[in-house]
C-alpha cells in the first residue's frame, strides 16, 4: 500500500466531480492557495492527495471548487475508512487494496465497484482528516488559530471561511431512484438497497424502520377496526385488546433487531470497526495535551461540564416540565368549560366545541416541542461536549423527556387520576390526528413548496433547458448549493417514537389509533422520499450498524406501555370482579403479570 501511495497519480484525465466546496466570497488568495495545495499534496506531506478544480460561474466569481479523486486513490481510501465489501465466496470482509482481486465484481477498469455515496464518504473523511502540521494560524486570517493535529476543515468552518461542503447529486441515478421509490403508487417494499447505495446506511435504515413499523402496525389496525365498530361505547371490553397490545409492543422491537442485523450485514456495516472519534467542530477549550494520544488539542474540564449539566441544564429542563404541566392544567380548565357550555346549550355547535380544547392543546404541544428543541440544542452545545456521540445522547435525552411528558402527561392524568375513559379516547384521537397533520405540513409540504418556488426562479434566471439531464455542472451546483441542508434523522425518529407511544400506551380505549398511524406512515414514506430527492441537498453517507440510541428509546416506551396496559387491565370491571374481597391481591397480581 505504501508503494501504491507513492506512485499515485494525482492528475486524471476523466475528472469526475464528487464533492462541492463553497468558500466565503472575498476569501483571501493566499488562503485559497494554501487550502487547495493541502488538498492535492501527497499523503506523505500531510495532504489529502485528491483532485480539485475551481468552478467559474457566469459572474466570474471563483469561490466554488469541485473535488474528485482518481480510482486508485478511492480504493486506497476505502481501505483507510474500513469499508466492508462482499468477497467472491459471498463472505463479508474489510476491503484491503492488496487483496482487491478477491472481492466480488472487482476489476481494475470497473469504476462502479465503489458506489458514488461511498466515494463521497471517503472524500469527506480525507478532507476532515487534513490536519495542521506546524501552522499556527490559517494564512491570511491571524485570528483563526491552528495547532498541530487540528482538523483544518473544521477550523475553516467555525471561522466562516468555508461556507459548506456537500456531495453532488447524480442526476441519472436520482431519476431512476425516484421512479422506483415513489414515482408510481404501488403496494410493496421500498428499494432499500438502492436507497442505501445512493444515500448511505443511516438514511436507508431509517426508511427500513419506517417501513417495518408500518407493517407491524397492520395487525393492530386489523384488530382495531372491528373492536371500534362492535364495542364502541363499551369501554369494559378492552381487556383482550390491551393484552394483545402489550405483547405486540414487546415482540415488534425484538423482531426489528433481527431485521436490522440482516440489513446491516448485507450492507457491510454490521462488521465495520468503530473509528476513533474526533472532537466535534463546536468543542472548545484551552490548549493542552490529550492524555491518550499525547497530541496538543483543546482540553475542557469534565468537572466544569458536569456543573453546567447539573446546575443549569437540569434545573432548566425541570422548569420546562413544570411549565408543560401548568399548560396541561389550563387545558383541563378549558375542557371543563366546554363541557359546561355543552350541557347548557346542547346544540351541534356546542358538541363541536367539545373538540376545540383538545385541538388547541395539540397545536400548543407542537409549538412547545419545537421551541424547547431549539433551547435544548443551545444548552447541549453550551455544555461543550467533546464528542459528537456524547452531544447527541445528551440532546436526545433532553428532548425525549420533555416530549414524552408534554405529549402523554394529559393522557396519564385522564386515565389514572380522572378515570374518564370517554375523555381519554377523545383526547388521544385529537392529539394523534392533529400532530400528524401538523408534522406532514411542516416537514414535507411546506419545504417542497418553497423549494419548487426557488427552482422556478432559478430556472427563469438561467433560462435553462427543460430537462434535468441538460443542466450543466455550473447550473447544477448553483441549484444545489441553495437547497436546504438535511439535518439528519432525529426529527423523523422522534415523530415515530411519539406515534409508537400513542399507539402502544392507550390505543385499547381508541382502537383506531393504529389505523391512523398506518395511513400517516404510508404518506410519510412518500413525503420523506420526496423530501430527500427534491427538497434537500444530498447528505453525506454515514455508515451505521443499527438505529443507535433510538432502539433504547423505543424499548423504554415499550416497558412503559406494558406497565400502562397491565394497570388498565387491572382497572377493568371484568378483572375487578375476580377479586371481590381483596384489592391488595388485585394489585399484586397486576404487578406479577407486568
Amino acid at each position: 500500500v505504501v508503494e501504491s501511495w507513492s506512485f499515485l497519480d494525482t492528475v486524471e484525465s476523466n475528472f469526475r466531480p464528487l464533492v462541492v466546496i463553497e468558500l466565503a466570497k472575498g476569501t483571501k488568495e493566499e488562503t485559497i492557495a494554501w487550502f487547495t495545495k493541502r488538498i492535492v499534496d501527497k499523503k506523505a506531506n500531510g495532504g489529502a492527495q485528491l483532485l480539485i478544480k475551481p468552478l467559474v460561474m457566469e459572474n466570474g466569481v471563483e469561490n466554488i471548487y469541485l473535488v474528485g479523486a482518481s480510482h486508485l486513490r478511492l480504493l486506497l481510501g476505502a481501505e483507510t475508512v474500513g469499508l466492508v465489501k462482499e468477497c467472491s465466496d459471498n463472505s463479508m470482509r474489510t476491503f484491503t487494496y492488496s487483496s482487491r482481486k478477491t472481492f466480488k465484481d472487482f476489476s481494475d477498469d470497473n469504476h462502479n465497484f465503489l458506489t458514488m455515496a461511498e466515494c463521497q464518504y471517503i472524500i469527506k473523511h480525507e478532507l476532515e482528516n487534513l490536519r495542521a502540521k506546524n501552522e499556527k494560524m490559517i494564512p491570511g486570517y491571524p485570528q483563526a488559530k491552528l495547532y498541530p493535529g487540528k482538523s483544518i476543515v473544521r477550523r475553516l468552518l467555525t471561522s466562516g471561511i468555508l461556507v459548506q461542503i456537500f456531495p453532488l447529486h447524480d442526476r441519472e441515478e436520482l431519476k431512476k431512484l425516484r421512479h422506483s421509490w415513489y414515482g408510481r403508487v404501488k403496494i410493496g417494499y421500498q428499494p432499500l438497497d438502492d436507497i442505501r447505495c445512493y444515500f448511505g446506511e443511516t438514511i436507508a435504515l431509517y426508511f427500513g424502520f419506517l417501513e417495518y413499523f408500518t407493517f407491524a402496525l397492520i395487525p393492530m389496525a386489523v384488530i382495531g377496526i372491528p373492536y371500534y365498530v362492535f364495542a364502541w361505547e363499551d369501554y369494559d371490553k378492552y381487556v383482550m385488546f390491551a393484552t394483545f397490545n402489550l405483547l405486540w409492543s414487546t415482540v415488534i422491537l425484538e423482531v426489528w433487531k433481527r431485521i436490522c442485523a440482516i440489513l446491516t450485514y448485507r450492507w457491510g456495516t454490521l462488521l465495520m470497526k468503530r473509528q476513533f472519534e474526533e472532537p466535534r467542530p463546536g468543542f472548545h477549550g484551552v490548549l493542552g495535551i490529550n492524555p491518550v494520544t499525547g497530541r496538543e488539542e483543546p482540553v475542557y474540564s469534565s468537572l466544569k461540564r458536569q456543573l453546567r449539566i447539573y446546575l443549569v441544564s437540569l434545573p432548566f429542563v425541570c422548569l420546562c416540565l413544570h411549565f408543560s404541566l401548568y399548560v396541561m392544567m389550563i387545558y383541563f380548565d378549558l375542557e371543563q368549560w366546554a363541557l359546561d357550555y355543552h350541557k347548557e346549550n346542547e346544540s351541534n355547535f356546542s358538541s363541536l366545541m367539545l373538540y376545540v380544547p383538545s385541538i388547541i392543546y395539540a397545536v400548543v404541544i407542537e409549538i412547545m416541542n419545537r421551541i424547547y428543541r431549539y433551547a435544548a440544542e443551545f444548552l447541549t452545545s453550551w455544555e461543550n461536549h467533546r464528542l459528537e456521540s456524547s452531544y447527541q445522547n445528551h440532546l436526545i435525552l433532553k428532548v425525549l423527556v420533555f416530549n414524552f411528558l408534554n405529549c402523554f402527561a394529559s393522557l396519564f392524568y385522564i386515565a389514572f387520576v380522572l378515570f374518564d375513559m370517554k375523555l381519554l379516547r377523545q383526547s388521544l384521537a385529537t392529539l394523534l390526528i392533529t400532530s400528524q397533520i401538523l408534522n406532514q405540513f411542516a416537514e414535507s409540504l411546506l419545504p417542497y413548496w418553497l423549494q419548487k418556488r426557488y427552482n422556478r426562479r432559478m430556472k427563469k434566471r438561467m433560462c435553462s433547458q427543460k430537462t434535468d439531464r441538460d443542466l450543466s455542472i455550473a447550473e447544477q451546483v448553483n441549484m444545489e448549493k441553495e437547497m436546504g441542508t438535511y439535518l439528519g434523522t432525529f426529527d423523523d425518529y422522534l415523530e415515530l417514537f411519539l406515534q409508537f407511544g400513542y399507539v402502544s400506551l392507550f390505543s385499547c380505549v381508541y382502537p383506531l389509533a393504529a389505523v391512523f398511524a398506518v395511513l400517516n406512515n404510508i404518506t410519510e414514506i412518500y413525503s420523506d422520499a420526496l423530501k430527500m430527492c427534491r427538497v434537500y441537498k444530498r447528505p453525506f453517507a454515514e455508515p451505521t450498524a443499527n438505529i443507535g440510541v433510538w432502539q433504547l428509546a423505543f424499548e423504554t416506551m415499550s416497558v412503559i406501555s406494558v406497565v400502562t396496559n397491565c394497570i388498565l387491565i387491572g382497572m377493568s370491571p371484568q378483572v375487578d370482579a375476580l377479586f371481590p374481597d381483596s384489592k391488595m391481591d388485585l394489585v399484586l397480581t397486576v404487578a406479577l403479570v407486568e
